[in-house]
């Protein structure tokens, strides 16, 4: 833009702003919210509801503002001195103003992302979208940048314990609690202790693995990620500028025990949960964990953070005739490596990521392999599955990037899946093609959303081909559908026609069961019911029971990729550091409680 459109979009924002602002400082909730379009979206992450909440439309805008007000009373809006000018900008396939914005309420500092286009009704700018974000608290912001611990004052305190002393003792919890017991050393539990610890929150992390790290340096031999470097960076401390584009497993791994240490977060290996309940009198939980010699230790922790990946349950589905296999059968996530199947026949149940890539390796490794196909597969190609963050190469700082990431309500940000998968689609053609000669199923719905919207639905049922599609369409890999096969023998499968597919080898790429059902094993039954689904949306857009406060007090849940984990890991530590600091209650208001699930209408999308 020349210098003089900049100064017509920024005067532009600056005026609905000042005007916004104005109607708030009145109290004109009516008012405010008619200077949204009549289909808006606004979704707020803790700014103004202490909760993930989406609202569509004036009517719903219009309630919020009005509770919203009395409680927190936010400021008045302006644009934000530490992020991009405002500038024209194609969203969702909408082309509208796009502008930061920030402002304080009674309790913190807040952030937003504005986007402006004219009404088709009279040509004046209103609101199309909306998202407000709570950034920090005041008098309780993270302990980094200037506000960093000064340390020891003297260079030397001679008989007095060093930092690795004082280290020793802070891990080992002689005689403390944690305020938060977080369960699992992944990218999700170390992210969010490393936010804690930046908060001033006590904070201990088991894992049951040996190492941290082990979650991925024990998963099979040839795994890469398949999202891009610049998207992956941990809270505080970016990967180095000369890492690969993907990052192998074992290197990640590495980084994260490197992580932990560099953070100072405190943690507890070979140490699983056995057991927790919570004390309603006390607000805090009693749980059991068993160290690696085999002693019990009790902890009485205010918090409980489960932050185990998708589950660490395999799902086994009912399987005819399974029992009588006699060859090798082993979940996905036992798998490390083909090289002893070479020369042998070999089947795979599933056709997600992990069936897909377990194939190619089998293969590479000289066995002769098919998958079987339970359900059709949303397939893309690597490059075009990566759309959907090309916005972290456009030069803008990542704190930009996080921002606009999560600042789509729930109806933009389908129509942005749905824009992205028809692109891919037409791109993919040729090899979508392929595929469905050689007998493979695709999954297109008929308001498609591409992958995404897949893995937050249910956490899979999508591939990005790395190589394997194309070992299929070359006939290298072969395709079962499983409503052809009639039962499990012990040499294989009969398919109904009566045709044997003899094996050696079964790996179920079957999935993982959901973090609920890891609650419900480890606190119970009660606690389980009382809590609900895990994952998937609500009924305002947003999912369920993820990084904010559940119906069970002191219960949280963090998961994802590495780049939601730094994300939401910022929230899931203010909403903790606020119910420390007695700012909200470790409970979920009843408004909240049970919420109806989301009615997913693509088609009227």
């Amino acid at each position: 833009m020349s210098t003089h459109e900049e100064e017509t979009v920024r005067g532009a924002v600056a005026d609905w702003l000042e005007a916004f602002s104005a109607a708030l400082a009145r109290g004109e909730c009516e008012l405010a919210a008619g200077m949204f379009l009549p289909d808006a979206g606004w979704r707020d992450i803790l700014a103004l509801t202490w909760h993930f909440t989406g609202m569509r439309g004036r009517e719903e805008i219009r309630d919020q503002l009005r509770t919203s007000l009395e409680t927190l009373r936010p400021g008045t809006l302006r644009l934000d001195p530490e992020r991009s000018a405002p500038r024209w900008v194609e969203r969702a396939g909408t082309n509208s103003i796009e502008a930061f914005v920030a402002f304080e309420t009674a309790v913190g500092r807040c952030r937003g992302v504005l986007r402006l286009m004219p009404d088709p009704s009279d040509g004046a700018l209103r609101a199309w979208t909306l998202s407000t974000t709570l950034d920090e608290l005041i008098g309780h912001e993270e302990q980094i940048g200037p506000r960093r611990p000064t340390g020891p004052t003297d260079v030397r305190d001679f008989g007095a314990k060093n930092w690795l002393d004082k280290r020793h003792e802070a891990v080992a919890y002689a005689d403390r609690d944690p305020t938060v017991l977080v369960i699992g050393a992944g990218q999700a539990g170390l992210a969010v202790a490393a936010r804690l610890g930046a908060m001033g929150i006590d904070t201990l992390v088991v894992d049951r693995n040996a190492r941290v790290g082990d979650n991925w340096r024990h998963r099979y031999h040839s795994l890469t990620l398949h999202n891009e470097v610049y998207v992956n960076d941990l809270p505080y401390l970016p990967f180095p500028p000369n890492w690969p584009v993907y990052i192998a497993k074992d290197k990640l791994a590495n980084w994260l025990e490197f992580y932990a240490e560099a953070m100072e977060i405190n943690c507890w290996t070979s140490t699983e949960f056995v057991r927790g309940s919570y004390d309603d009198r006390a607000e805090c939980w009693s749980v059991q964990v068993r160290r690696a010699d085999g002693t019990v230790r009790a902890l009485r922790p205010r918090h409980v953070v489960f932050a185990i990946g998708a589950s660490p349950i395999p799902h086994v589905p009912q399987l005819p005739g399974l029992e009588d296999f006699a060859g090798k059968v082993m979940h996905s996530g036992e798998y490390q490596t083909g090289t002893p199947w070479k020369g042998r026949k070999a089947l795979v149940l599933g056709t997600g990521t992990s069936g897909h890539d377990v194939a190619q390796d089998l293969y590479a490794c000289g066995a002769e392999v098919s998958l079987i196909q339970r359900s059709p597969t949303y397939i893309t190609s690597l490059k075009e599955g990566q759309r959907v963050y090309q916005l972290y190469l456009q030069g803008l700082p990542v704190e930009e990037c996080d921002q606009l990431l999560t600042s789509m309500p729930f109806d933009a940000l389908v129509r942005a899946y749905h824009l992205s998968a028809l692109e891919n689609r037409k791109h993919d053609a040729e090899l979508l093609r392929g595929l469905e000669q050689s007998g493979f199923r695709l999954d297109f719905q008929e308001y498609d959303t591409g992958f995404q919207m897949r893995y937050h639905q249910r956490g899979g049922g999508y591939y990005f081909n790395v190589g394997c599609s194309d070992l299929i369409i070359q006939r290298k890999v072969g395709v079962l559908q499983w409503a052809d096969v009639e039962r499990i023998v012990p040499q294989g499968l009969r398919m109904r026609d009566g045709v044997l597919v003899p094996a050696e080898l079964l790996v179920l790429a079957t999935g993982y069961k959901s973090q609920h059902d890891v609650a419900r094993r480890l606190l119970g039954d009660e606690i389980a019911d009382r809590l609900g689904p895990v994952w998937g949306f609500d009924a305002t857009g947003e999912l369920r029971n993820m990084w904010k406060r559940t119906p069970q007090k002191g219960l949280w849940f963090i998961a994802g990729s590495l780049a939601q984990c730094r994300i939401f890991s910022r929230f899931l530590a203010i909403q903790i550091k606020a119910c420390e600091v007695g700012l909200i209650p470790l409970g979920l208001p009843a408004r909240y409680l049970n919420t109806p699930d989301l009615e997913l209408n693509f088609r009227a999308a």
